[in-house]
């Protein structure tokens, strides 16, 4: 059994609504899910996310910004 085994699922999504959420094309979530990038729920053929799991996965990508400098120029 799993760790997250009797983890609550929250709202199940669709390809699409994850796509529209991520600003990509579905066939990029279809391609994700091949690759075992993205956790996915399969319910016999169909594929469905776990709204609160995508989000956990989002923030996991989440990186810091690159703290910027001002770049310096001397102009005579």
């Amino acid at each position: 059994m799993s760790a997250d085994a009797g983890r609550k699922v929250d709202r199940l999504l669709t390809v699409d609504e994850v796509a529209a959420w991520l600003q990509v094309k579905p066939r990029t979530i279809y391609q994700w899910v091949h690759e075992g990038y993205i956790p996915v729920i399969k319910l016999g053929s169909l594929v469905r996310f776990d709204q609160a799991s995508i989000t956990a996965w989002v923030k996991k990508r989440e990186t810091e910004g690159r703290a910027s400098r001002r770049l310096e120029v001397d102009i005579d």
